[in-house]
């Protein structure tokens, strides 16, 4: 027994997505850049923005592999439990041949 994979996420739903974080780095960029200070501060919070940008996507591979993981798992003991089930007939009788 196969079922298909149904895709969780809508291609609207990733576009809308991409385009939040495009404007969010880029407002969050551009208000860095204009800040009235000093270079050294402006590139620290550079620095503190990139980190926290590479550590969400981080993050989010690891929530994404770990329910992978679950899936993939889930399904090999669906299919042995599918095998055991159709291996099975109850009214088989057993063969007494000497």
């Amino acid at each position: 027994m196969t079922v298909p994979i149904q895709r969780k996420n809508t291609t609207a739903f990733f576009v809308q997505a991409g385009l939040s974080f495009a404007v969010s780095v880029t407002a969050v960029g551009v208000g860095i850049a204009y800040l009235p200070i000093g270079p050294w501060i402006r590139a620290f919070l550079a620095i503190g923005v990139l980190y926290v940008v590479t550590s969400a996507f981080t993050l989010a591979k690891c929530v994404r592999d770990q329910q992978d993981d679950s899936e993939v798992v889930t399904r090999v003991d669906q299919a042995r439990l599918d095998k055991l089930l159709s291996d099975h007939d109850p009214f088989k009788v057993p063969s007494t041949t000497p």
